[in-house]
């Protein structure tokens, strides 16, 4: 095969490479940039919350299956408490925050949520449903000819 060449670098590309090493975790990030949405998707069979900045930019997000639970425990009010203080612990302990809440789907774990994240500190300026609702649904069937 022959001998591999070693290439070495110079000292401008070795503090090129540590900017990426030494950069901020992202609890430090979403400080400086301050979250402003809280999105709540609970369904039947999970609960998920993803915690944003203003742009909408996701900062940190956790669900029930992420922390272990399995089956229909997923999908408890329990559940959604653990998930919102699994997700301070991300956050390293940032509260306080003035957020909007955006809750989805018609799970058990929605109201459970939104109470762990008061109880956890953050400021909530408004609370909005945008769970998907059909106004008439999809075109009824042509009725069978006999």
């Amino acid at each position: 095969m022959g001998k591999k060449k070693v290439i070495t670098k110079s000292g401008a590309e070795d503090r090129e490479g540590a900017k990426d090493v030494n950069r901020p975790p992202a609890s430090v990030a979403a400080k400086k940039r301050g979250i402003g949405r809280v999105y709540i998707n609970s369904s039947y069979n999970n609960t998920i919350i993803t915690i944003a900045d203003k742009k909408g930019d996701v900062i940190a997000w956790a669900s029930a299956g992420s922390l272990g639970f399995s089956g229909p425990k997923k999908a408890t009010p329990f559940a959604a408490s653990k998930i919102v203080a699994a997700l301070v612990e991300k956050m390293k302990g940032v509260s306080g925050e003035e957020v909007e809440i955006f809750v989805s789907g018609v799970g058990s774990g929605r109201d459970s949520a939104i109470r762990s994240l008061i109880n956890q500190g953050f400021n909530i300026t408004g609370i909005k449903d945008v769970t998907p609702i059909p106004h008439n649904g999809p075109k009824a069937p042509k009725p069978r000819r006999v």
